[in-house]
């Protein structure tokens, strides 16, 4: 089997997050794709996160009507930050029928060299590649490398950040969010401080 994963934190799971996983399911030969939720981006704070168990409970339920779309908690269980090329060891050890590869926004490939060992998952594995607006360039030997496929989806301007300071600020994010997902964080006054 064919398996995509999407890697975030996901704080919270936005209509963005959804309209991109649901395009590349189905629009590529991926059989399935996991959204894994990361308790820990080794270039990001840590500050302002939920708990990892809220996040994975929001992934859940945003994801509940999408068949090929499956939440994953499988970096709850590793070592702290969490590097990618890390996961991939270890799910390929776990899962060796499965094929993996990668889905990122065209910001994380301009950012790549940065990710420990990233020559061993440029080598490794499939890259699928969603179009993000952003200044700076794609590096030069990324733009015709045969691991690394663009995917004309959807381009979705719409960030976990801006929904968590919109709550704080007291406005209207329900058409952001999935309504469950709404309910969730409306309940449970997540982001309100």
């Amino acid at each position: 089997m064919k398996v995509g994963l999407y890697f975030g934190t996901f704080n919270p799971i936005h209509v963005g997050h959804l309209i991109i996983a649901n395009h590349i399911v189905e629009n590529s030969d991926l059989d399935q794709l996991w959204m894994v939720v990361t308790p820990h981006n080794p270039l990001k704070k840590k500050s302002g996160l939920l708990a990892d168990y809220h996040r994975l409970q929001m992934v859940h339920l945003a994801t509940e009507e999408y068949d090929k779309i499956i939440p994953s908690d499988i970096e709850f269980k590793l070592p702290q930050p969490n590097y990618t090329v890390n996961t991939l060891a270890h799910l390929q050890e776990k899962f060796p029928q499965h094929e993996f590869s990668l889905i990122m926004g065209e910001d994380n490939l301009k950012s790549l060299k940065k990710w420990k060992n990233y020559e061993v998952i440029l080598n490794d594995y499939q890259l699928y590649v969603y179009p993000r607006i952003s200044t700076d360039e794609v590096p030069e030997e990324f733009e015709n490398h045969p691991n690394i496929h663009k995917v004309n989806a959807p381009i979705i301007e719409l960030s976990s950040t801006f929904i968590r300071n919109s709550i704080k600020e007291q406005k209207n994010v329900k058409p952001m969010l999935d309504a469950k997902v709404w309910e969730y964080i409306n309940h449970n006054l997540f982001y309100k401080k």
